[in-house]
């Protein structure tokens, strides 16, 4: 059983940054109950991974009956969480004041991109926008060109979702002691932001040009390089150490290489370098390279990497139901997490979420009749 076994969360389902948080929790075994809405085109779309190990009620949050559901299933859980814009669920009756009302303990979880509050809080946007506005983006791209956006991987998930996800994980450990919940307001922009930390003290080893930079591609010890065969590989070669290993291994002249951290001739060595590599292929250069301290690793894409020996050996990512993704992380010495069932269908738990919330037979039935609720 995962370290949060024994938690129970409420999840208003949305996109992106809220379901990922309900997966790394549901991962680490506490039970998420995932409140989906009315939408017949649901039940065509591919299971999402993101939503594997929780179970799918459809309630109509536009009725009274059904704002009724989720407040009754508030008063034995932990938390809840949601990602619309602000004021939304209060309008459905369902904000922090009357779900509180119901148990002063819950941990109320509040996912948007801007924040509660500030000049653009009510207004749309993605992770592209957040992130532009945290001052990620604009540090992402190569020399001379546009910044490059990095997937969704900084403002919905790890400046999103997984900020949320310690969020609540804080605010329940908070509860425990206080005895009392309360409302965690978790930005995207304000996630993105603080993974920037690190660069606000690197002075000289970071400026506002892109792609000249330590850790942005600009050094040529630290980058991504072409090989023969078309593929890359990256290397992270930092260290005095391990960059004299690189120059050993790639075998480029060593006085030429000597001055490793003068960064006016960066843009030259990283040239040089290049043309080295591109004389071997991807796979040769792992036989050089890797498990070395060069600190090097192929470039793989998703359909690669699973197949990838220290991927498999460590069980980085498992095949559910068909579907190759990655494992429950972090891991835990005592406390296994594990995947127990892949994504349900929405709907496909609503009567059994119901009973054990204490619903007879009869209103669950009644409260179908008059579509509050929806099976799968």
């Amino acid at each position: 059983m995962g370290p949060l076994t024994g938690f129970r969360v409420i999840e208003l389902a949305g996109i992106g940054p809220g379901p990922f948080c309900g997966m790394m929790l549901s991962d680490m075994g506490a039970e998420v109950i995932r409140i989906d809405r009315p939408d017949p085109a649901q039940r065509s779309r591919p299971r999402d991974v993101l939503a594997r190990n929780r179970r799918s009620i459809i309630i109509d949050l536009k009725t009274p009956e059904g704002v009724d559901i989720v407040l009754r299933l508030c008063e034995s859980a932990d938390a809840l969480f949601e990602g619309f814009r602000p004021g939304v669920t209060e309008r459905l009756g369902l904000g922090p004041n009357e779900c509180m009302a119901r148990n002063e303990r819950l941990v109320y979880g509040r996912m948007t991109g801007w924040g509660q509050d500030g000049p653009l809080a009510l207004a749309a946007g993605h992770d592209i926008n957040y992130i532009g506005l945290a001052g990620v983006l604009h540090a992402i791209g190569e020399k001379g060109g546009s910044p490059v956006p990095p997937l969704n991987l900084i403002g919905d998930f790890g400046g999103g979702g997984m900020l949320l996800a310690f969020g609540l994980v804080c605010g329940i450990l908070e509860a425990s002691r206080s005895g009392k919940g309360q409302v965690i307001d978790a930005a995207m922009v304000d996630g993105s932001a603080a993974l920037m930390a690190a660069f606000f003290s690197m002075g000289k080893h970071f400026t506002d040009r892109r792609g000249t930079n330590l850790l942005d591609g600009g050094a040529h010890f630290y980058g991504t390089y072409e090989t023969r065969d078309g593929k890359h590989v990256s290397v992270g070669a930092i260290e005095p150490q391990f960059y004299s290993l690189l120059v050993e291994k790639s075998d480029v002249d060593p006085d030429r290489f000597a001055r490793q951290m003068d960064a006016r001739g960066w843009e030259g060595l990283k040239e040089e370098l290049g043309a080295v590599f591109k004389t071997r292929t991807r796979d040769e250069w792992c036989e050089v390279m890797e498990g070395t301290d060069v600190c090097f690793a192929p470039v793989l894409s998703i359909f690669e990497a699973p197949e990838h020996p220290h991927n498999r050996d460590r069980a980085t990512f498992v095949d559910v139901d068909g579907v190759v993704q990655p494992a429950p992380a972090p891991r835990f010495s005592r406390t296994d997490a594990e995947i127990s069932h892949g994504p349900r269908m929405p709907g496909e738990d609503t009567l059994a979420v119901l009973r054990d919330a204490g619903f007879s037979d009869g209103e669950a039935r009644a409260l179908q009749e008059k579509h509050v609720v929806s099976t799968a």
